[in-house]
């Protein structure tokens, strides 16, 4: 199934699409709008690119970065340094990744990744300081009620000042909102909230400031985009808790719309996600949209190209509305070609389509860029001149 998901008309190697651009799109013969508009362009690199169409609209743009590739692939190091204005690594910044002892950090991921964008003059985003998963397996044996606040506020302590200066922002805390756990304030019943309860927010946000005080600190978060019941709740939930934060001067920034979304969702994007962002504006928070893909597990059809003009058209449906908002700064879309997507290990566990591989980022399996691509691109242009 996989060789399905590739494009048989054109022969072309990674290497000779990144030198001729999009021109390898148009060999495709995708009878759609988007591809047509993707065919017509000689290139995607320097004022084609993301970033330079981000740039003329005032935001950041970029991706979330697997080390292994960035070590090991030179098209996947190339297309982020013609692509990204941002990066922000899917691993090398969690627990898991930089503890393998309670007493032993290990930077060698981490370092890599800072170093690499700091050669090629692109910014970092830290992701995440405080999470429930991503968690060494010595945790739940060794972190206690007693020694919890030790243990994070060393962690940022340690991790964030190793990177002071380097960073433009971090994610403390992520997802600590689930009201389905019945926890006063809608909280997540996650291994920090059982031994420091709510506290461990204002800890790790006042740890971080601390370690590094030019910090843009962000609060990030899912589930807020759809006009649904449940989105709609979790919208309420979570704006009560940012305005308690702010309330208690806890040194928050930013407010991250984690911004998985779906192709062929029932529900729709508008309203909601609207005034859910102003009302993050009117407390002075920034916007960052900060973990965009989109999941395809509700499409039924299996035509690809069918299938990825719905996919670049639920991308441009979405980034019409968030950024139409002007605090919405960043944009990182989580991964760069579609082999490597996160999605294609069953995230929502009720997969409609097992095994068909997900066509859920801008560049397939080949690194050739897709209506998805284009469709990014367009939003940007959509939005007013910043």
């Amino acid at each position: 199934m996989k060789d399905h998901a590739r494009n048989s008309s054109s022969n072309l190697t990674r290497r000779d699409l990144l030198r001729t651009g999009s021109a390898a799109l148009a060999a495709s013969v995708l009878s759609t709008p988007l591809a047509w508009a993707a065919a017509s362009d000689a290139d995607i690199t320097g004022r084609n690119s993301l970033k330079a169409h981000a740039h003329k609209h005032g935001l950041l743009t970029g991706f979330a970065v697997n080390v292994h590739l960035l070590r090991t692939d030179p098209v996947y190091t190339r297309i982020l340094t013609e692509q990204a204005s941002i990066l922000v690594p899917e691993l090398a910044l969690k627990w898991v990744a930089l503890r393998p002892a309670p007493d032993k950090f290990d930077f060698t991921d981490a370092d890599t990744f800072v170093d690499f964008a700091h050669k090629h003059k692109i910014k970092l985003r830290g992701h995440t300081l405080a999470w429930h998963e991503s968690i060494p397996s010595w945790f739940e044996a060794t972190v206690t009620k007693e020694n919890a606040r030790h243990f994070l506020e060393e962690h940022i302590a340690t991790v964030v000042g190793r990177y002071k200066g380097k960073m433009q922002s971090w994610d403390v805390v992520n997802e600590a909102i689930l009201p389905k756990d019945k926890q006063p304030g809608g909280f997540r019943d996650s291994p920090w909230y059982k031994r420091l309860g709510p506290e461990y927010i204002d800890i790790a946000f006042r740890a971080a400031r601390q370690a590094d005080p030019k910090l843009i600190l962000t609060y990030n978060d899912y589930g807020v985009e759809y006009d649904n019941e449940e989105d709609g709740e979790r919208r309420k939930v979570i704006l009560e808790f940012l305005r308690s934060l702010k309330t208690k001067g806890v040194p928050l920034d930013a407010v991250g719309i984690q911004s998985h979304i779906k192709a062929g969702s029932p529900s729709t994007i508008g309203k909601g996600l609207r005034e859910y962002m102003a009302a993050v504006r009117e407390m002075g928070l920034q916007i960052y949209l900060t973990e965009l893909d989109v999941n395809e597990d509700d499409l039924a059809y299996n035509d690809v190209a069918k299938r990825d003009e719905t996919i670049a058209a639920t991308y441009r449906d979405f980034l019409n509305v968030a950024l139409a908002e002007p605090s919405v700064k960043d944009l990182l879309i989580w991964g760069v070609g579609d082999s490597h997507t996160w999605l294609n290990d069953g995230p929502t566990h009720h997969r409609k389509q097992p095994n068909r591989p997900q066509r859920s980022l801008p560049f397939d399996n080949d690194y050739r860029p897709k209506p998805a691509f284009f469709a990014i691109r367009d939003a940007f242009d959509h939005r007013a001149k910043a």
